[in-house]
């Protein structure tokens, strides 16, 4: 299989593709608007990004893609609607950089409340001002409200109650039973965790349901001088409320994420928000880490591996849950060539479609079992025929499902 590797990409994993027998083609610098150039000139059947967008036109550009890979968790900088009309799968590598963002967010919490870049800033500018930031909240025993319990969230709670701080978290699929396990206290909604909390970190991900979560409204509910962290997208958090809520509110954030990013690694970003006094900001950085990225090559270099021996696809995000097939179509017959294309026949001659087959080789090899899963029911004539049709059919039998 060729790989195209479109961002950068730890030696290992490039290593480990390699020993896999992939040919691969390293081209992290490529800029997303010159994707589709890159995938048409080497036609790779799998595509490995980081952040880097890949776009409809990318996806169409080249004939031998069936798979892309996002090295990281998020994957709204992917087309993933037009891959899915294409017959592409999508992978992502969950969880791999969990320990590194709740890092992070300790850090960003760290930030609000001892206004570390503050202080570092006027020592570089030759400003000695002991009483201004003597001034501290602290965090032992103040309550961090976290939105979104995933396995993000999960790290960012426990590093929270090392440093003695209590935990309140919302999540769609936390029960009060998960919560008690996890020793936090249970949030019904966003906004009972913005009213409750002393700070509060967002770890979500990126969809319409969540695009700016954090709104005016969210922002009206939290406790004056309260502190907001946001390490998962930049559209989570509507940066004009926040900006506002910063200014007539005392709210400080830390912000690893932002609307309107730079497309690359570098370039100007004039963003207002960060201008903001209170606001410290980082650079998209959250699962930056060599542990972090390590551990996203082994699970890409897994990902591809397993793909290469099955043809499944691990940590896929694409495919459907349930197909629309109706009835399963089980059809016992002799391992000889032919069968199926009689079967398949039959069935487009009744315009019933085909959403899945498994097909289960008895040992020696000479029988079959084909469960056929159908959008509908073939009418008793059609299945006659299949049955008739072809001597190495053994049984036929209808169910639905």
């Amino acid at each position: 299989m060729k790989v195209l590797i479109a961002d950068k990409f730890e030696k290992v994993g490039v290593d480990g593709l390699k020993e896999l027998g992939c040919t691969v083609v390293a081209q992290p610098d490529v800029k997303a608007e010159e994707l589709p150039a890159a995938i048409k000139a080497a036609d790779p059947h799998i595509l490995i990004v980081r952040s880097k967008k890949v776009s409809a036109e990318a996806l169409k550009a080249g004939t031998a893609l069936t798979l892309v890979i996002r090295a990281g968790a998020g994957i709204d900088t992917i087309d993933v609607t037009t891959a899915s009309s294409l017959g592409v799968f999508v992978s992502n590598c969950p969880g791999k950089n969990s320990i590194a963002v709740a890092e992070l967010v300790m850090g960003l919490l760290l930030s609000c409340d001892r206004r570390i870049p503050d202080q570092v800033a006027d020592l570089r500018a030759g400003v000695w001002n002991k009483g201004e930031y003597s001034k501290a909240p602290g965090l032992h025993g103040r309550r961090l409200g976290i939105v979104g319990l995933g396995q993000i969230g999960r790290e960012i709670a426990e590093r929270a109650r090392a440093f003695g701080m209590r935990v309140i978290a919302w999540s769609r699929s936390l029960t009060h039973e998960e919560a008690e396990r996890l020793g936090v206290v249970y949030a019904q909604t966003p906004l009972e965790v913005a009213r409750l909390a002393d700070a509060i970190t967002v770890n979500v991900s990126a969809n319409a349901d969540t695009r700016h979560l954090v709104n005016a409204e969210f922002l009206a509910a939290m406790r004056p001088g309260a502190y907001l962290i946001n390490t998962s997208r930049g559209s989570v958090v509507d940066e004009a409320a926040l900006e506002q809520a910063v200014r007539e509110k005392g709210i400080r954030a830390g912000l690893d994420v932002f609307e309107g990013e730079p497309a690359g690694g570098t370039g100007t970003f004039g963003n207002a928000i960060v201008k903001a006094p209170g606001v410290y900001g980082t650079h998209h950085v959250g699962a930056s880490t060599d542990q972090a990225q390590v551990a996203i090559a082994h699970e890409v270099i897994r990902i591809v591996q397993t793909f290469q021996a099955t043809g499944e696809v691990p940590n896929v995000v694409n495919r459907l849950a349930r197909s629309s097939a109706t009835h399963v179509l089980s059809i016992r017959h002799r391992n000889r060539p032919g069968v199926l294309a009689h079967v398949f026949g039959v069935l487009a001659g009744g315009a019933i479609n085909v959403e899945e087959v498994e097909n289960i080789i008895y040992h020696g090899a000479q029988a079959t079992l084909a469960r056929i899963h159908l959008d509908g029911v073939p009418d008793g004539g059609a299945l006659d025929r299949i049955r008739t049709g072809n001597s190495d059919i053994i049984s036929v039998e209808l169910s639905e499902i």
